[in-house]
């Protein structure tokens, strides 16, 4: 029986998403998911899985890249008594347990190379072996994977296999990010709000029009988990009283300090270049004089990358000169803020520039050009 999982919104690729997962779900085809860390790749698995004959039985969700690489075959397929130190006796793996439902391989594409070949087994015979035995075991279970990472490049990079990925995407749905979802951002919010008044028992006052335009221009790097999280804690923190502008401005500013400082499995890079993120955030909020020097540059110039807009508008910008530099401080443009920004994920990833354009929110095209307009 379906639960009725929703997958909210009325953006144009949000309504051509959801027709196509229902077209998928009541079929056995392999899907794959792709879309941002936080865009809701599990939230349109379930929808998927709801709407399918098997919505009767369990959907298994599987973090590939939060299970060490030694264990995850045996979390897969299972394992017989003794097959390994500390194996003390035999044990069922998710897709045994997942046998006439679904199983979500969510971060598919940090599978080790050795557990994709027994995957893409499965795939194509619906048979596997535990861990340490030699019997045929077979299995009817719909699998949908996800990922956040290219692919395609990956395959490139040999670093995925390129027959399993090509079995994997038999129906490949993209989600877009919450920034290009326009109202959506709206209609999620009001979902998240009815959910913790319910969950909390808190009374919530509302939002103001003018904090409801802010979240509509706020890039939500963090997509729709970090819009979630956001509604919850002012439920909390603010105590149900309506949001103003400067109450929301506060809980961004605090929320982007303290983002790559909490731990998430497999996210460590983000989150140490986050820290960089962080420090941009708070030369606006804590330092007047260099918030008028980027108030004047703004001016003359439009940033192209989301890193290094404010995680909020900028308030109206007054025709006026800037304040004096102090005499041993020489003034900070946003060209130069810009150039050490990207300087520094290039250092943190040694140079990778695909892996510094996904940090950095920006395509590779834009990465490029902005090297060599800094020379970097």
């Amino acid at each position: 029986m379906s639960r009725s999982i929703e997958f909210i919104g009325r953006s144009a690729g949000i309504v051509q998403l959801r027709e196509l997962a229902m077209q998928v779900a009541d079929t056995d085809v392999t899907v794959l998911i792709t879309g941002e860390t936080g865009s809701g790749k599990e939230v349109l698995a379930l929808f998927i899985h709801d709407h399918s004959r098997r919505a009767g039985r369990s959907m298994i969700p599987v973090n590939c890249g939060a299970i060490p690489s030694g264990i995850l075959e045996s979390e897969l397929f299972g394992h017989e008594k003794g097959a390994f130190t500390g194996a003390v006796q035999a044990r069922k793996g998710y897709f045994e347990s997942a046998d006439k439902g679904t199983i979500f391989l969510d971060e598919i594409g940090e599978m080790p190379l050795e557990t994709q070949v027994k995957l893409l087994r499965v795939i194509e015979t619906g048979q596997f072996q535990r861990v340490g035995a030699s019997e045929t075991i077979s299995t009817d279970t719909r699998i949908i994977a996800a990922t956040n990472r290219n692919l395609n490049q990956a395959v490139a990079e040999k670093h995925f296999r390129e027959d399993l990925y090509y079995r994997l995407r038999s129906v490949e749905l993209l989600i877009p990010p919450l920034r290009e979802r326009g109202s959506d951002i709206l209609m999620l919010a009001e979902h998240f709000v009815h959910e913790f008044e319910r969950k909390h028992a808190i009374a919530f006052e509302g939002f103001s029009q003018e904090s409801g335009e802010l979240m509509l221009r706020y890039p939500w790097p963090g997509n729709v988990r970090e819009l979630r999280n956001l509604i919850e804690s002012l439920l909390i923190l603010e105590r149900g009283k309506k949001i103003t502008p400067d109450i929301l401005e506060k809980h961004l500013v605090q929320r982007s300090r303290h983002k790559g400082l909490v731990h998430e499995p497999g996210k460590s890079e983000k989150n140490e270049l986050n820290l960089i993120y962080s420090s941009l955030i708070q030369l606006r909020q804590e330092i007047g004089e260099i918030r008028q020097m980027l108030q004047q540059a703004l001016l003359y110039r439009q940033p192209t990358s989301p890193l290094l807009l404010p995680a909020f508008p900028a308030q109206p910008l007054a025709q006026t000169s800037p304040a004096p530099a102090a005499q041993d401080e020489a003034p900070v443009r946003l060209e130069e803020l810009e150039k050490r920004a990207i300087g520094e994920a290039l250092a943190k990833f040694d140079g990778n520039k695909r892996k510094t354009a996904q940090a950095l929110g920006i395509n590779e095209r834009t990465l490029y050009r902005k090297i060599k307009e800094y020379g970097l």
